[in-house]
């Protein structure tokens, strides 16, 4: 079983299409451990997409994704990362395959409605920023119990 960080983003937030993509996570087969919506702050931000810091776009990225709550899911499966990136599809969305969450439902390279980790070490780096140790202990019990 492999996890991964998802997080649908302001641009898709705001047009209210949570429930949409959420329902393509699942109908591709992946399973959501825990789930929440978070208003995240700025230092939050700079923090999670420090990776590109140096990068022209980052005061845009970071900027954007403290716009308004976004949700954020550890989502799980059998090659959980390929899996979910497969689904988000290119990260400009004209470039994107049909029937990938970024040809469906994002806007443009900056408004790409999604966000998901890109290897098992920065998935665990992601989870953690987004999730207590608490908070993933009694999902998983919770799921255990089920």
């Amino acid at each position: 079983m492999q996890y991964t960080l998802s997080i649908i983003k302001p641009d898709a937030m705001k047009r209210n299409l949570q429930a949409a993509i959420l329902k393509m996570i699942e109908d591709a087969g992946l399973k959501s451990l825990v789930q929440k919506t978070i208003h995240l702050t700025a230092e939050q931000a700079q923090a999670f997409y420090a990776v590109h810091k140096d990068r022209p776009f980052y005061k845009q990225l970071w900027e954007s994704m403290i716009e308004c709550p976004v949700s954020v899911q550890v989502l799980y499966a059998e090659d959980a990362i390929k899996k979910y990136r497969d689904l988000m599809g290119a990260t400009n969305p004209s470039d994107a395959s049909e029937g990938t969450i970024r040809k469906e439902h994002g806007l443009s390279i900056g408004e790409n409605s999604v966000h998901g980790s890109d290897s098992e070490k920065n998935a665990e780096y992601e989870i953690a920023q987004m999730f207590s140790a608490t908070e993933l202990i009694e999902a998983a019990l919770k799921i255990k119990l089920q």
